[in-house]
C-alpha cells in the first residue's frame, strides 16, 4: 500500500530501491507520526473538515496504535512503504471512510518533517540530560581527586604540573560548551512544520496554530517553502550539537586508553569492565574506551554525511531527502550509547595518588622552580636561560611545594562558578 497509489504498481526493482531501510528505521519514529497525526486530527474537527464525532474516533484509535507501539507490538510489513501508509491503513480497518480522511490538507512530506522534529526534540532533551549526568560525576570526581596531582603534557611531552581535579574538570566544563550546540539544535527543531503539505501549503483553512500548542513546539515554521526547506537542515543541526559532544567524549577516551597502559599507569578500572587477550593472560584492555572513541570520531563525520547529500538540492522536496533519516537516527542512538557507558564506566574509575613520585616526573617542575627566581627579582629571559643551563647540566632541582592560585588553576579550580555556568546554560 502507498500513499500516493493511483492504482498502478511500479517494478519490484525500483520498489525495493526507493523504500530502502524506511521500514525500519519507522519503526523508530511510528511514536511522533501518532503523536502528530492525533494534533491533525483535533484540528480537522476544530476547523470543520471533519466532524467532531470523527476527530474523537480518530484520536481514540491512534491512541490504540500509539499504545501499540509502546508495548513493542506495530510493524510495518513488506506490504506497506512506510509508517504513514501503514497507520493509515489500520486507521481505515477501524473506521472505514473517516480513516481515510486523516489525510487532508496534509502531505506525507509534512508528515515526515513533523515526525522527525518531534522525535529530535525528544533524543535531544535525552543527549542534554546525559550530558548533565556526565558533568556531575565529573565534577564530583574533580572535587574528590582535586589534590591528586598528575603530569600535564604538550606534544606528549612532559610539560607542567596537572591534576585530577584539573582534568576532569576541564571535561566538565567542555561539556557545557557542547551543551550550547545541542540547545541551539534543539530550538530549530521546536519550530511546527505540520500544514506545510508539499512544501506550499494547503487551500484548507487549517489552523497551524492550535497544532503548534497541541504537540508542545515553541513556534511554528511560518513560511511553507522554509517548512519544507528544513528538512535536512534540522537533522544537520542536531548532527552538529551530538558531533560536539562526540568530540569531547572522544578526546577523553583516548586520554584514559593512554592513562591505563602500563607506561602510564595513572589510572585503572576494575576487572569486570575490561576484557582480556586469547592468548596474553595479563591483559586488561580498555575496550570500552576504544570502542567509545570509534563511535564519536564516526559521529563526527555525519554534519558532512548531511551536508553531501543536501548541499545542491534546490528549494521544494527531493527524493535524496530520504537518506538523511538512515544517517541521524544510529547517530543519535549511538552518543546516547556512548554518554551512557562512559557514566557507567568513570563512576569505577580509580587514580594513582603516586604518579609523582617517580623522578621521570621532576622536569614538570621546571616553570615554578624558574618562576621562584622571577619573583626573587630575575628577568624573566635571563630565569629561563639559567634554569635550562641547570637541566642541561643535571644540576636541576626541582620546587614541588607549588601554589597555583588564579582562577581556574590546579590550586583555584572554581568548581562552584563551573556548577553555575551548566546551571545557567541549561536554563538558557
Amino acid at each position: 500500500m502507498k500513499l500516493w497509489d493511483k492504482g498502478f504498481s511500479t517494478d519490484k526493482k525500483i520498489d525495493h530501491f526507493t523504500v530502502g531501510n524506511d521500514r525500519e528505521l519507522d519503526l523508530v519514529l511510528a511514536k511522533y507520526d501518532v503523536i502528530a497525526s492525533t494534533a491533525h486530527a483535533k484540528m480537522l474537527g476544530k476547523v470543520g473538515l471533519i466532524s467532531e464525532e470523527e476527530a474523537k474516533d480518530l484520536v481514540k484509535a491512534l491512541g490504540e496504535i500509539g499504545k501499540d507501539i509502546e508495548k513493542g507490538n506495530f510493524t510495518i510489513e513488506n506490504d506497506f512503504e512506510d509508517m504513514h501508509s501503514k497507520i493509515e491503513y489500520i486507521l481505515t480497518e477501524k473506521l472505514g471512510d473517516t480513516g481515510k480522511k486523516i489525510h487532508s490538507a496534509r502531505s506525507r512530506n509534512d508528515q515526515v518533517l513533523v515526525a522527525m522534529q518531534l522525535y529530535l526534540k525528544e533524543e535531544l532533551t535525552e543527549i542534554k540530560e546525559q550530558v548533565k549526568s556526565l558533568f556531575d560525576l565529573l565534577m564530583k570526581l574533580a572535587e574528590k581527586h582535586q589534590n591528586v596531582l598528575l603530569p600535564g603534557y604538550t606534544h606528549l611531552q612532559i610539560a607542567m604540573p596537572s591534576s585530577f581535579g584539573l582534568w576532569f574538570s576541564a571535561y566538565a566544563e567542555s561539556l557545557i560548551d557542547d551543551l550550547y550546540f545541542v540547545q541551539a539544535a534543539h530550538k530549530i527543531a521546536d519550530q511546527n512544520p505540520l500544514g506545510s503539505a508539499a512544501g506550499y501549503g494547503s487551500s484548507f483553512p487549517i489552523d497551524r496554530t492550535f497544532t503548534t500548542t497541541e504537540m508542545g513546539f515553541e513556534t511554528l515554521k511560518y513560511n511553507v517553502v522554509a517548512a519544507q526547506m528544513g528538512r535536512g537542515k534540522v537533522e544537520k543541526a542536531a548532527a552538529f550539537g551530538i558531533s560536539s559532544v562526540a568530540a569531547t567524549l572522544s578526546k577523553m577516551a583516548m586520554d584514559i586508553c593512554l592513562y591505563m597502559s602500563q607506561n602510564f599507569d595513572f589510572i585503572s578500572f576494575p576487572n569486570e569492565l575490561t576484557t582480556g587477550s586469547s592468548i596474553m593472560p595479563h591483559k586488561k584492555n580498555p575496550d570500552v574506551f576504544e570502542l567509545i572513541r570509534a563511535k564519536c570520531n564516526r559521529i563526527q563525520a555525519v554534519p558532512n554525511q548531511l551536508t553531501l547529500i543536501t548541499n545542491n538540492l534546490p528549494s521544494g522536496y527531493h527524493r535524496d531527502l530520504q537518506l538523511v533519516k538512515e544517517v541521524i537516527v544510529p547517530a543519535l542512538q549511538d552518543m546516547q550509547a556512548c554518554l551512557e557507558l562512559m557514566t557507567f564506566s568513570l563512576k569505577e574509575i580509580k587514580v594513582n595518588p603516586k604518579i609523582l613520585d617517580d623522578p621521570k616526573y621532576d622536569y614538570l617542575f621546571s616553570v615554578d622552580t624558574l618562576n621562584e627566581l622571577v619573583k626573587s627579582g630575575m628577568p624573566f629571559r635571563d630565569a629561563y636561560k639559567t634554569m635550562g643551563k641547570a637541566i642541561e647540566n643535571g644540576n636541576f632541582k626541582p620546587k614541588k611545594d607549588i601554589e597555583h592560585t588564579h582562577e581556574g588553576s590546579l590550586g583555584n579550580l572554581c568548581l562552584e562558578q563551573i556548577k553555575a555556568k551548566m546551571e545557567q546554560a541549561l536554563s538558557s
